[in-house]
C-alpha cells in the first residue's frame, strides 16, 4: 500500500497525494484515514482518473489493517460538480466499434467500470463517512449514496443532474437513493425534475442525519464520529457494515442466516471479552487496545 505509507501522520495538505491526481489522502489519527475530491480549481468535476483512482484508493483502503474509519469530503468551495463532461465525452460520444452491437458491448464496460467507482465504496468493509458542502450534483448523489453516514452543512445542496444532460442515472443514484430516503415519491421528484434539494429538506428526508452550520464545525463533527467508530473492535464494526449491507439486499430470514453464520466464527474474538471487560469496569473503549484487522 505505498500511498497509505506516504501519508501515515499528516493531514490534509489540499494537494492531491501522490500517485492520485484528483484525491488528497491523510491520515489525521492513527485509525482513521481522510479522502477528499481534489479538483477545487474544477469545482472537484469527476474527470476520468478520478473514476479510476477511487477503485485503487479505496481497494487499498480496504486493505489497510490500521484503518477502521474513513472520512471522505471535497476541497475547495463546494463538494463536486459531477461529471467532467468535457473530459468524459469521448467515452460515450465516440465509443468504439465496429457496428451497433459492438458499441453498445463497449459502452457497457465502460458504464460497468465507472459503476464500480462507487460500489467500491460500499465494499470497503470500513464505515465511510462524507462530509458536504456546498454543491453535490449529479455523481456526487451517486457517490454519497454509497457511503454509510452522510453529514452536510447549512449551504449544502443536492441535484439528481443526470436528465438535465439527456441520460438516466446510471452509477447508483437510482439504485441507493430509494433505500436511503425511503419515499419513492421524493425520490421519482427529484430524478424526474432535477431540482435541487437544500439542507434542511435532506435532514428531514433521512438523506443526512446531522447538518452543520460550516465545513469546520462538520469536518471536526465527522472526525470526531470516525474516531468513536475507530475506538471500537474493528471485528464487531467492520462486521455490522457487511451485515448491514447485506440485509438491505435480502430478506429478513435470510439476512438472519447469514449474520448467524457470520457469527459462528466471529463471536471467537478476543474483542468480545476486552469489550465486555472494559463495561464491566467503566472503562471507555478509547483506553482499550484491539489487534489489527
Amino acid at each position: 500500500m505505498p500511498f497509505m505509507n506516504a501519508v501515515r501522520g499528516m493531514s490534509s495538505s489540499g494537494a492531491p497525494t501522490p500517485p492520485f491526481t484528483t484525491l488528497s489522502v491523510s491520515r489525521p489519527a492513527e485509525t482513521i484515514t481522510h479522502v477528499e475530491i481534489c479538483r477545487p480549481e474544477k469545482r472537484n468535476a469527476m474527470n476520468k482518473a478520478f473514476w479510476l483512482e477511487m477503485v485503487d484508493c479505496f481497494n487499498q483502503i480496504s486493505e489497510d489493517a490500521e484503518c477502521r474509519a474513513v472520512v471522505f469530503s471535497g476541497a475547495g468551495k463546494l463538494f463536486t460538480s459531477g461529471i467532467d463532461l468535457l473530459g468524459m465525452a469521448s467515452d460515450f460520444l465516440q465509443p468504439e466499434g465496429d457496428d451497433t452491437a459492438r458499441i453498445s458491448w463497449n459502452v457497457r464496460r465502460i458504464i460497468t467500470k465507472y459503476q464500480e467507482t462507487f460500489s467500491v465504496i460500499e465494499k470497503c468493509p470500513k464505515p465511510v463517512i462524507v462530509a458536504i458542502h456546498g454543491a453535490c450534483i449529479g455523481g456526487g448523489v451517486d457517490l454519497i449514496t454509497a457511503c454509510d453516514i452522510r453529514l452536510c452543512t447549512q449551504d449544502a445542496w443536492f441535484q439528481v443532474k443526470e436528465v438535465d444532460i439527456g441520460l438516466a442515472a446510471d452509477v447508483g443514484t437510482l439504485q441507493r437513493l430509494p433505500r436511503v430516503i425511503g419515499s419513492r415519491s421524493l425520490v421519482n421528484e427529484l430524478a424526474f425534475t432535477a431540482r435541487k434539494m437544500y439542507a434542511d429538506e435532506a435532514k428531514s428526508c433521512g438523506l443526512v442525519s446531522r447538518v452543520f452550520p460550516d465545513k469546520d464545525t462538520m469536518m471536526a463533527g465527522a472526525l470526531e464520529m470516525a474516531g468513536e467508530i475507530a475506538s471500537k473492535s474493528p471485528v464487531a464494526v467492520q462486521g455490522t457494515k457487511v451485515n448491514l449491507i447485506y440485509s438491505r439486499d435480502h430478506s429478513v430470514p435470510e439476512a438472519l442466516n447469514y449474520i448467524n453464520t457470520w457469527n459462528m466464527s466471529m463471536l471467537q474474538t478476543q474483542d468480545v471479552m476486552k469489550s465486555a471487560q472494559a463495561a464491566m469496569e467503566k472503562k471507555s473503549l478509547k483506553d482499550i487496545t484491539f489487534s489489527k484487522l
